[in-house]
This record gives C-alpha cells, structure tokens and sequence, in this order.
C-alpha cells in the first residue's frame, strides 16, 4: 500500500512514533511518503521505499502568520496525484487532520477517493483541541477522518468527554523497537556522566510545565540525601532555564547534567537506573515506555494513560500529581536496594515487550484495510 504520512518532525513523543511507524511499514513492503515542513529527527536517512516531501510555506506581507494549513493541504494533494498514494495517515487533529480534510475535498473534485486515519495524540485534544477557538475544528476533522485512533484508553475517554465525537476511536498504543535498543555500551561511557557509587536518574521531555520539571528537580533532591546519584536532563524547552537556576538554588549544580535535545537515548538510558516522570498529565508515556525497555524503573504520577504503562509496584511506582514526597520515598526505596532494583527493572524490560512494534504494527495495517474499504463511504 502507498501510504502518506503528516507528522510534527520534531522530537515530540508523537513524530517518534509517527516516524517509527513509516520505518516499520516500509519494512514491510509499504511505499511510505512522510508530508512535513522538514525531515522528521527519527528519520536518519531514507530507503527506497521511504519519501520525504518538505512542505513549503511562502512568506507573503499580507499573512502576519503564514497559512501552514494551506500549504499542507496543498502539498497533499500534489502528492498524492504524483506518486497515487492510496491512504492518508494524519498525526494530531489540528493543524493535520484539518488540512487532511482538505485534501480530500479537492481532491474529490478529481473523482479520487483518499481515505483519511487520524492519530490522536495528547496535546491536540487536551490543550490546544480543547480551546473554545479550536473545538469546533477539532470536532469537524476527527468526525470527517475515516478511521480514529487514539494512543490510550484515557485518551480515548477524555476525547469522548470534551468532544461531540460521532466516529468510533480505535485505542492502538504507541510501541517501541526493542531491536532499537543496545545494552552493549561500555562502563567507561557510563562513566562520563557518573561515578561508580552514583546512582543515574533520568527524565526526558520537552520541558514544559505540564512535565512539572521543578517536581523532577526536587525529588531528586531528596534522593541525593539518602542516596549518592547523579540527575540526567534531556530535551529542550521554556521550563529549561528555570530547572537550571533552581537546580543552583539548591545546590545541585553539580549534581545535575543538561543534556539538550539528544539523538543517543539508549545510550542515556541504558546507563539509568531511574526514570523520573511526575507530569501533569500524559497521554501515553513514551518516554516512560522507551525507558523501561532500557532497563530502567520508573517513578511517575497516575494521571492520563501512565498507569497503562507503568504497573504500580512492579515496573515501578505511581503517585498522585504533585505528591514529590511519596515519589522522593518510593525513588529512595528502590534505589537503596540493589536486588529490589534489579527486579523491577527486569519487570520493566518484561512489560515494555508487550508494546513491541511487531505486536503493534499489525493493528496499525488493519485499520489500514478498514480505511481503505470504506474510502467511498465517507460523506466528506
């Protein structure tokens, strides 16, 4: 099947997943052709049967914000002429879904039916969707795609809560490539982040408040009372700057590594003993997922579609939002122990096995199918 795919190309848990996907199914046969403003960070180099098509915003005086929608839609339509793509893949509602919709009118003009999946993934539903500016939008695009997924059930359920959804939404979770993860790297790379006697603790996100860095910051703080170990930052964003200035503040400033946006996760991961995840809210947990297949026990709170992820007391533990004291005691347990430690994280590498892609993958091709099947039955 030629297949196109419209994702954010960043390092957001929702353009990892979106270019894993493509790679998967390329391996598989698929023709994949990725629809973005620049070639996605997962997407190392491209096969012969993977495509990238950069989408091209002009800058016009009269546009103070320049149309990407429009573009989008555009190049769509233009693609899937050229190469005869036969299903549209659509990453996030908003802007994807819209201007996926589009497409399709246009393209309709033309006596050619695409059909249209649409991936929800978090932010577009919980923030952004949920805007009185962007609700109507978000409703009309996930009731006009063909099919609807969603990455977690409590995704799936604050969907149907906040939206007047008509169409079914098909809970397919994201996955990993345990394949992807090496465990070969020496001690002397760990080494470069910490001492022997230290423990490594780790958290990746975008750094946004709804990550609740200063909740990572100051449990961490209270580990390095009772426990010697080194704290690792990876990602970039606004709250960035702030965990730096409180991390002096409270005197860990050499206790603290930041990292910066990073294409060697494993290699961070695979040194970590602990992953700390304290968010707001999370759709999924990918970063937690990616950890616990590296071996690494998790620390996180139990909101969104975490605990589908992470099982309290045997991945690790969870607490709810905000609660740093219960998360610093359950840290400080784990760590302090070296065999309850390596427990758990066995049972984290055992759990995250179950979202391998070759179980996912499968799910992704038939709701393929389905799409494909009722190409002529959409409305528009």
């Amino acid at each position: 099947m030629k297949i196109a795919i419209v994702c954010y190309p960043t390092f957001g848990g929702s353009g990892v997943v979106a270019t894993e996907l493509g790679i998967a199914l390329a391996e598989r046969g698929h023709e994949v052709h990725f629809v973005t403003y620049q070639q996605p960070v997962r997407l190392g180099l491209l096969y012969n049967n993977v495509h990238f098509h950069e989408v091209h915003v002009p800058e016009y005086p009269l546009f103070r914000y320049q149309p990407y929608e429009l573009a989008l839609s555009s190049k769509l339509v233009d693609t899937i002429k050229q190469y005869g793509i036969e299903l549209l893949h659509v990453h996030y509602a908003i802007p994807h879904a819209y201007a996926g919709y589009m497409a399709k009118k246009m393209l309709k003009e033309e006596d050619i039916y695409i059909p249209m999946i649409t991936t929800l993934h978090g932010t577009d539903i919980t923030l952004v969707g949920n805007h009185p500016f962007y609700k109507p939008a978000v409703t009309f695009s996930i009731n006009k795609s063909d099919v609807v997924t969603s990455v977690s059930e409590a995704l799936k359920q604050r969907t149907q809560e906040i939206f007047e959804v008509e169409n079914e939404i098909e809970v397919i979770p994201n996955f990993i490539d345990p394949n992807k993860y090496s465990s070969s790297f020496t001690d002397c790379q760990r080494s470069l982040m910490a001492r022997d006697d230290e423990k490594i603790v780790t958290h990746i996100s975008n750094f946004r408040k709804v990550k609740r860095i200063p909740d990572v910051i100051n449990i961490f703080y209270e580990i390095q009372k009772q426990v010697p170990a080194k704290l690792v930052m990876v990602g970039e964003g606004p709250e960035k700057e702030k965990a730096e200035l409180q991390c002096e503040t409270l005197g860990l400033a050499n206790k603290v590594l930041f990292l910066g946006n990073s294409n060697e996760i494993d290699r961070i991961l695979c040194f970590s003993d602990l992953f700390l995840l304290p968010s707001e809210t999370e759709s999924f947990g990918l970063a937690a997922l990616e950890a616990m297949a590296n071996n690494v026990a998790v620390i996180s709170s139990n909101t969104g579609g975490i605990p589908e992820v992470n099982k309290e007391g045997i991945s690790g533990f969870l607490s709810e939002v905000g609660n740093v004291a219960e998360m610093a005691k359950n840290a400080i347990y784990l760590l302090s122990d070296e065999k309850v430690l390596e427990q758990f994280k066995k049972n984290a590498k055992k759990i995250s096995q179950e979202f391998s892609i070759q179980n996912i993958l499968p799910l992704y091709e038939e709701m393929y199918e389905k799409a494909y099947r009722s190409r002529y039955k959409n409305s528009y």
